[in-house]
This record gives C-alpha cells, sequence and structure tokens, in this order.
C-alpha cells in the first residue's frame, strides 16, 4: 500500500532510484576534478623539473655536448712511456698566474738558456695554487714531458690544440727550475698528479686560462 490517510508513502524502490539518479552526476563531477588534479601535479612536476635543470647547465652541473672543440685542458693523463726529449726539439710559452712581476720573463729567459724555443710570455689568470701547469696537445705530449723534468711537480693536462706547443703556467706555488745539471733525462710519463684526486676533490679542476692585464 503506498498511500496512508491520502498522503503518498515513499518506497523502498523508489527511495534507492532517486538516490541513483541524483548520485551519477556527483559521481562525474568528481572523476573529472580527479583527473584535472592529476594534470595539474604533472604539470607543476614538469615545470620543476625544467626549472632545475635549467638551474643544474647554468651552474656546470649538466654538461651540454657541443659540436664545437673546446680549448679547455680535458681530465686526460697519457699512460705513454716518452724519451727525453732534446731541449732545442721544444716550442713553450710561458705565463705568470702569480703576484711576482715579471716572473715569466725571468723563467723564459732561464728556459732559452737551456736552448728551449720560447714563444708567448704573458700573464694569465687561473684558480690552479699548485707549483705549476704544464698544457699540450696529443703531438706535444713528449714535448711536455720534458718541460714536466725542467719544471718538477707540476700538474699536466691535454687540449685539443694541434701543433707540438707547450705552456707553462707558473701558479703560486712555484719556486724554481730544477737545476741543469739534475734534470733526469731517463724515459718516464707526464706526471698528473691532481688527477688522481680528481674524483675526491672536484674543487681541484683548476683550469680554464685568461689573460690577465699586464702590471
Amino acid at each position: 500500500m503506498t498511500r496512508l490517510h491520502g498522503h503518498h508513502v515513499v518506497t523502498g524502490p523508489e527511495l534507492r532510484a532517486t538516490f541513483a539518479v541524483d548520485s551519477q552526476p556527483h559521481r562525474g563531477r568528481f572523476g573529472r576534478r580527479l583527473f584535472h588534479g592529476i594534470v595539474l601535479v604533472l604539470l607543476v612536476g614538469v615545470i620543476a623539473a625544467g626549472a632545475v635543470g635549467a638551474w643544474a647547465i647554468m651552474n656546470g652541473l649538466i654538461k651540454i655536448p657541443t659540436a664545437i672543440a673546446s680549448k679547455a685542458p680535458t681530465s686526460l693523463c697519457p699512460t705513454t712511456t716518452f724519451d727525453y726529449l732534446p731541449n732545442d726539439q721544444v716550442t713553450l710559452n710561458v705565463f705568470n698566474a702569480t703576484s711576482r712581476g715579471g716572473l715569466a720573463r725571468t723563467i723564459a729567459d732561464q728556459f732559452t738558456a737551456r736552448g728551449f724555443k720560447v714563444g708567448s710570455v704573458d700573464n694569465s689568470d687561473t684558480g690552479y695554487s699548485g707549483i705549476g701547469i704544464v698544457i699540450s696537445g696529443v703531438k706535444g705530449e713528449a714535448a711536455a714531458f720534458n718541460v714536466q723534468r725542467n719544471l718538477a711537480g707540476t700538474d699536466y693536462f691535454q687540449d685539443n690544440r694541434e701543433d707540438a706547443s707547450v705552456d707553462v703556467v707558473l701558479t703560486p706555488g712555484f719556486e724554481g727550475l730544477v737545476e741543469p745539471q739534475l734534470v733526469d733525462q731517463t724515459p718516464g710519463m707526464l706526471a698528473c698528479p691532481r688527477e688522481n684526486l680528481r674524483i675526491a676533490d672536484n674543487s681541484k679542476w683548476p683550469i680554464i686560462l685568461t689573460p690577465a692585464p699586464k702590471p
């Protein structure tokens, strides 16, 4: 019986049907809101990742390959054993990265007195704080080995130059050349002492040379 004293009595099936009809739109709206929320979270994540990536590239934490060959020294230490090349077969450039005025010219003259061919003599800047830096391309490895025997305690780095010239950078720890009669002329390898520390101490990566004004 669905009517009582003239009033309509709602039955169980009618009640369920009413709520079933009303709940459909709510479930649809909830699904759309959930989808929009997921899309928004993903979009924010992509934007955040892009911002972090851009910051890492700008600060050098991520390197982007380039088709242009870099002149900056690389972290490569040759394993070849070299004979001592005669001094007159070595062409070098001398740079002063210390606060001592005229040091590059003084040491260049000493190299010249030993028979080396000296090219550029100038000042330079570098963050390296050791004794000195010896830089060459592949063709200058043997010449760089000779220079290191005359300038003990230096670090060797290699760049992409195509000639056999060698750059000598005198840095704050430099004290002087090895005495001519004490230069070791036996075969050996290039010395890259800080190369072994590179993983443990990346802050020691020292060299992108930049010209410094003459005092």
